[in-house]
């Protein structure tokens, strides 16, 4: 970011500090104040980021303002969607897991744009000009951006029709040595044109490196939300 002029460390611990004081006011506005007693939550699909068995029922995903948040529990949609646009589930899937870094409640998200107003919407991390862009045509035409944060489905099917378009424009001969789902997950993180650059042998910077890395680290994960090895 270049909006502040002070050193990187400084700037990131405000930042971090902003982030943990808005959060903690979101969460304190999200809880009820009565004292009635409250149903128990019934506990996550599975308790961790493993997939159901082949031919079980899908779990029932958390409601969009849940404060805990596991992408496994969003595979069905994954599954669905990758079918529906010809990408990779495992790939869509990491990706998710890559854009967990914060808390998705639509509370939190709303809250924070208005401190950031390009901050990106929805548990896919997508930026309005990108939502706006590949659902030109599709059957998600007449959505808005702003609904991203509380329809989760939405946030995967633009997700994977982002990453089929991205596929799309890959050349085939590259001079890199980063496969293609690493250079679809970058360029799902820094756009068409770095992605592009990528693969004609530019040196990602220390950001997308460490994308790439997060993504490799998720991709065992990801692989046993949606069913694949």
């Amino acid at each position: 970011m270049a909006e502040s002029r002070a050193p990187k460390g400084r700037r990131w611990l405000a930042l971090a500090v902003f982030v943990l004081a808005l959060y903690v006011l979101v969460r304190a506005a999200e809880t009820p104040q009565d004292d009635a007693p409250r149903p128990s939550k019934a506990p996550r699909p599975g308790g961790s980021a493993s997939a159901p068995s082949a031919g079980s029922a899908a779990a029932s995903p958390p409601a969009a303002g849940a404060a805990s948040y596991d992408p496994a529990a969003y595979a069905a949609a994954v599954r669905t969607w990758a079918r529906r646009t010809g990408t990779d589930a495992r790939l869509l899937m990491a990706i998710l897991y890559n854009e967990a870094y914060k808390p998705h409640t639509p509370a939190f998200e709303r809250a924070w744009q208005k401190y950031k107003p390009d901050a990106a919407f929805g548990i896919a991390n997508m930026h309005r000009a990108t939502f706006d862009q590949i659902k030109r045509g599709r059957d998600f035409a007449g959505r808005r951006w702003a609904e991203l944060p509380d329809d989760r489905d939405l946030a995967i099917e633009a997700e994977a029709w982002y990453v089929h378009d991205l596929a799309a424009r890959l050349p085939a001969a590259r001079s890199t040595a980063f496969g293609e789902n690493d250079l679809l997950a970058l360029g799902y993180n820094a756009g068409e044109g770095n992605m592009l650059a990528f693969a004609r042998g530019a040196e990602p910077g220390s950001d997308a490196r460490s994308y790439v890395d997060r993504l490799h680290a998720n991709w065992g994960r990801a692989g046993r939300a949606v069913g694949t090895t």
